[in-house]
């Protein structure tokens, strides 16, 4: 399943860190982020419980931008 998210992030850079941090997050089966849309498009592994994941995304995004927001 693919969701789409409204992020708020400074910089390209910073919105590519996000990108790699939400890509190694457990349960997401690829991410990616458009910071021109300011958009984060995630497809969740089989069985991956959307909400559950996407706090664990928020938390890797924080890590490598902590003045990034995920609106979910």
């Amino acid at each position: 399943m693919k969701k789409t998210y409204k992020i708020d992030v400074d910089c390209a850079n910073c919105a590519n860190k996000m990108e790699n941090a939400a890509k190694k997050t457990e349960g997401v089966k690829d991410a990616s982020v458009n910071f021109m849309a300011l958009k984060m498009t995630v497809e969740f592994e089989e069985g991956a419980d959307p909400q559950e994941v996407m706090k664990r995304v928020m938390k890797s995004c924080k890590k490598v931008e902590s003045d990034c927001e995920i609106f979910f």
